[in-house]
């Protein structure tokens, strides 16, 4: 019976621990939405998330909402999406909080880099979708529709189809993260990559052609990036592994 004490209270103070951290992870995203919220507001937020879309359109023209509430419901949705990638370090650094009291000192040099570079990938990923790839593939379709349709996009289904861009791209610009977390755990070596690399590549542009619509520009504008950044892991993880050996692997 007190054999069994210390563990449930170990277990206990985990569970209490984990609450804490999530509660503070939750309260960081609430303050950022508040702020948003606040300036520049729900509405502003999402003119700039429609910007590239209504460039693309002919002068004068808007968007639609179908649904009686949308115009209520999309910029608010929206607000709380940003919210989160803004709050995301803070989220990610209360999960590294958490596990961090139970890693060793490389192990906890291996973790913190990685949180912080997830986090400035997936950050830079949803930037370029926005900043580069938005504004292309929009001219590209206006352009290529016929002169006898009216493009009027219906609100909901514009940010449907911003936010499963946008995560996309923040999701495949972790692949360096991806290729030093696989080099670290001993499950493949830089040799092996580099001699798969034109298997990877032809998964790269089959990726890329699923999760983006069906244009060239889009396509090509996801599939090189991962290319790209897929070299970079190459040469990264070896530096990333040496700096994060156990004392017992120097030796």
């Amino acid at each position: 019976m007190s054999s069994k004490a210390p563990v449930e209270e170990t277990f206990i103070s985990h569970l209490v621990e984990l609450r804490n951290r999530l509660v503070k992870a939750s309260i960081g995203i609430a303050i950022v939405c508040a702020v948003l919220f606040y300036w520049p507001g729900p509405s502003h937020i999402y003119d700039f998330i429609a910007a590239p879309m209504i460039a693309s359109l002919p002068a004068g023209s808007k968007m639609i909402a179908t649904g009686v509430i949308s115009p209520f419901l999309v910029p608010m949705k929206v607000t709380l999406v940003i919210a989160f990638i803004v709050a995301l370090p803070w989220v990610l650094y209360q999960m590294w909080a958490f596990i961090a009291p139970g890693l060793y000192a490389h192990e906890k040099r291996l973790i913190a880099p990685l949180v912080i570079s997830s986090s400035l990938l997936f950050i830079a990923g949803v930037a370029f979708c926005y900043f580069f790839v938005f504004g292309r593939v929009f001219h590209f379709i206006s352009d290529f529709s016929p002169s006898s349709i009216a493009v009027m996009p219906d609100i909901e289904n514009y940010l449907d189809f911003v936010m499963s861009m946008c995560l996309a791209f923040g999701a495949t610009f972790e692949v360096p993260v991806v290729v030093v977390i696989l080099v670290r755990m001993g499950l493949v070596s830089i040799a092996k990559l580099k001699e798969i690399r034109p298997y990877i590549i032809v998964g790269a542009f089959v990726i890329a052609a699923i999760v983006t619509p069906p244009d060239v520009v889009s396509q090509f504008s996801l599939a090189i990036p991962m290319c790209l950044l897929f070299e970079l892991g190459l040469l990264v993880a070896p530096i990333f592994v040496k700096v994060t050996q156990a004392p017992e692997e120097v030796s």
